[in-house]
């Protein structure tokens, strides 16, 4: 039997039949590394909270990008699906690496997610940055911990897809919900200021 592993703080391992992990038995070539290194931002090592750590490190690229780089939001959805796709090639490599399905040390699914949260801040700029971002998050971590339908379904497809995906789509509901919430704010923004020229 094998482990299936979590990053959330409040899912935790499961133990799942050995035939659904296929394992690596060669020597480790260089790719391996990059694998590794994309799969984990370096964080995934972290004893404690991986998930939550992964969660920063998308934080830390959204605000690299919007404000030092002055990125569009085309271009940081790019990012998006580079991290993405590179994302569920490194989880299914690492998957293979480890014997273990979803390993914890793998937070490339966070850093995706948390990143499509941050998304709406870049269409909505009347609002407070950090205020965005700190709601952003939170709302990631909650729907990426307690995974809504349909994405606990997502979670069970084979390898990187479910590792991905999961997040993928806790990304995309606190995205919808801070859009409301910022569009909402925006528009008694823009009300407020014809109030005040009128």
């Amino acid at each position: 039997m094998a482990v299936k592993e979590s990053s959330d703080e409040l899912n935790p391992a499961v133990v799942i039949p050995q035939s659904a992990v296929t394992t690596a038995k060669a020597r480790w070539r260089a790719s391996d590394y990059v694998a590794l290194a994309i799969a984990t931002f370096g964080v995934g090592y972290l004893p404690l909270v991986p998930g939550t750590f992964g969660s920063l490190v998308g934080v830390a690229i959204f605000l690299l990008l919007f404000t030092a780089a002055h990125a569009s939001f085309a271009v940081i959805l790019v990012v998006i699906l580079v991290i993405t796709f590179a994302g569920i090639w490194a989880a299914f490599r690492t998957e293979e690496l480890e014997g273990k399905k979803d390993p914890g040390k793998v937070v490339v699914d966070e850093v995706a997610g948390q990143m499509i949260a941050l998304l709406p801040l870049t269409l909505f700029t009347l609002q407070p940055l950090a205020r965005g971002v700190i709601v952003s998050f939170i709302l990631f971590r909650l729907f990426d911990i307690f995974k809504p339908y349909p994405a606990g379904r997502f979670e069970r497809l084979r390898g990187g897809y479910g590792i991905m995906c999961d997040d993928l789509v806790a990304g995309f509901y606190a995205a919808v919900i801070v859009s409301i919430w910022l569009g909402y704010g925006q528009l008694l923004l823009i009300l407020m200021g014809e109030n005040n020229g009128a």
